[in-house]
């Protein structure tokens, strides 16, 4: 069984798990013996950045490639990039003619994990776009023979642009197709008394709080809320 750096992964994890050492006991088990070394390497990689925490959780990534096998997922877009973890989860798990539209208003980030990216091999499914995304997928729309071809998205942005992303993708997305959205706990504010919520979390708060609301009657889709990392919720579009 692999012991990969417990005291730092366990310091940076997003996980809402009480229990520290059940969530290592997770990783140990389930995830780090799967993860592929170019994974591992970005993932130490990230480790040094001042907000390594705004990186996808490695049990989230673990879920995400499973979600791309099952449904056969060769077309996907992710928005928000950092240091590209769910990007490269993303690329090993499509097949080798797949495409990404990967889009980041900040390719600083995105620049640290790329060495990694070109040594697994799979830059060229890449199309990274420097960019804030609502124009990349109002652009995608312009195209009516982009609408119902993208198998799955990844999101993991601005909270506040949660639902303008949700109507656009359910667009761009084919029946069938899946939507990860990340941080839907939002650090566990959603049950807090708001007198609790640390001042910069509470607008995040807000929105999570309507989107996920939102996401509940949406009647197009089908969700399941996973409590992995900070939250996911999956969405599999149905209509």
């Amino acid at each position: 069984m692999e012991r990969d750096s417990k005291k730092s992964d366990s310091s940076l994890s997003k996980g809402l798990l009480q229990s520290e050492e059940l969530y290592q006991y997770i990783l140990d088990t389930s995830v780090y013996p799967w993860e592929p070394e170019v994974l591992k390497e970005l993932r130490k990689v990230t480790a040094t950045h001042p907000r390594a925490q705004m990186a996808t959780a490695p049990d989230a990534g673990q879920m995400i490639a499973l979600l791309l096998n099952l449904i056969g997922a060769k077309r996907t877009i992710e928005i928000g990039v950092f240091t590209g973890y769910s990007l490269l989860v993303t690329a090993l798990s499509i097949p080798h003619d797949g495409k990404i539209t990967a889009v980041d208003m900040n390719r600083e980030a995105y620049d640290i994990g790329l060495p990694v990216i070109k040594k697994a091999g799979v830059e060229h499914k890449i199309d990274f776009m420097e960019s804030e995304a609502l124009p990349v997928l109002d652009k995608l729309l312009e195209n009516k023979t982009n609408e119902g071809s993208f198998d799955f998205a990844f999101v993991d942005a601005d909270k506040v642009n949660y639902w303008n992303y949700h109507e656009r993708l359910m667009r761009l997305l084919r029946v069938g197709g899946v939507i990860c959205y990340d941080n839907t706990l939002w650090g566990a504010t959603v049950v807090m008394p708001e007198e609790s919520v640390p001042e910069w979390m509470k607008v995040g708060k807000h929105w999570t709080l309507e989107f996920n609301e939102k996401l509940a009657f949406d009647s197009r889709v089908q969700i399941c809320h996973v409590p992995l990392g900070d939250g996911v919720t999956i969405c599999r579009r149905v209509s």
